[in-house]
């Protein structure tokens, strides 16, 4: 854990949103900066040269949820910002425990990912980052980047409240990490380059194993009965709170499945419980998704 929670900076850089294109583009509203930057990921790339400084670069950090609004203050769900670190510390280790044994059951090395909590904003890898831009994963400095003030507009805003909601976050963001260690991440991106007509449909597909792995790690909570009743449902209902089609009905009133970069709520829900019911990897093929 790196916890920059408290540190100064400004997340924008001089002020303004941290993309070079108008809230126009992607409907505006709540939600409306994440589809902005899924977009560019998806067909921009690298659109600022890497590096801390500058606007966020798209090409390497991925949004999947909402972002909390900037007033909101640290803490969410899992009650209190001193139990949230706490937790997301717990999860964050219990998760890649697991995947260091999965790995090296597989004879490879595995590389765990820091995970960053900050307050308001923070310097990734790929460029500032604030709290609108919600919980991602960025592949140049191969850490997870967490504002914990997330996890209350999780519950509030989008009814997905519960520990385990909070959870099926962090283990997707490191199922990214997971992506990265094995290549995919980097075989999907030269996909979307190759092939940009295409680009939408390998997001998706990247996302949902990311949601494929959050169920594999959950299903090794169950099998060590650290899970209560009810909590994969809290899972399942945090999947379906951030679905691309329950976005796009919030922010714009209209679904449109050929913009999706994420997959549907019954998409996400879907490679969650396949995840948790095979409970290995290798069940987590969304190629054909």
């Amino acid at each position: 854990m790196e916890d920059r929670r408290g540190q100064a900076g400004s997340p924008l850089g001089g002020g303004g949103l941290p993309f070079p294109i108008p809230m126009g583009k992607a409907g505006g509203g709540i939600g409306g900066i994440i589809l902005i930057v899924v977009l560019l990921l998806v067909f921009g790339g690298n659109l600022t040269g890497g590096g801390g400084a500058g606007p966020l670069d798209p090409g390497g950090v991925d949004e999947t949820v909402p972002q909390a609004p900037s007033g909101a203050k640290a803490g969410g769900s899992v009650t209190g910002k001193d139990q949230a670190f706490e937790f997301a510390k717990f999860v964050s280790k219990d998760a890649q425990d697991m995947w260091t044994q999965v790995f090296q059951q597989a004879g490879k090395a595995y590389t765990r990912a820091p995970v960053v909590t900050f307050t308001s904003g923070t310097v990734s890898g790929c460029g500032p980052a604030s709290s609108q831009t919600g919980p991602f994963y960025c592949p140049a400095d191969h850490k997870v980047y967490l504002d914990l003030s997330f996890f209350q507009e999780l519950s509030r805003r989008f009814g997905a409240p519960g520990d385990f909601a909070a959870a099926y976050v962090i283990a997707h963001e490191i199922g990214h990490h997971i992506q990265s260690e094995l290549g995919i991440e980097e075989q999907v991106r030269r996909k979307q380059q190759d092939n940009p007509g295409n680009a939408n449909l390998y997001s998706v597909q990247l996302e949902l194993q990311a949601d494929c792995f959050a169920g594999v790690w959950a299903r090794s909570t169950y099998d060590r009965g650290l899970l209560d009743p009810g909590d994969t449902k809290e899972g399942l209902k945090a999947a379906a709170a951030v679905g691309d089609d329950r976005i796009q009905a919030e922010t714009q009133g209209q679904v449109d499945p050929e913009t999706w970069t994420h997959g549907s709520s019954a998409e996400r829900q879907h490679w969650f419980e396949t995840g948790y019911s095979r409970g290995r990897a290798s069940g987590c093929d969304t190629s054909g998704a």
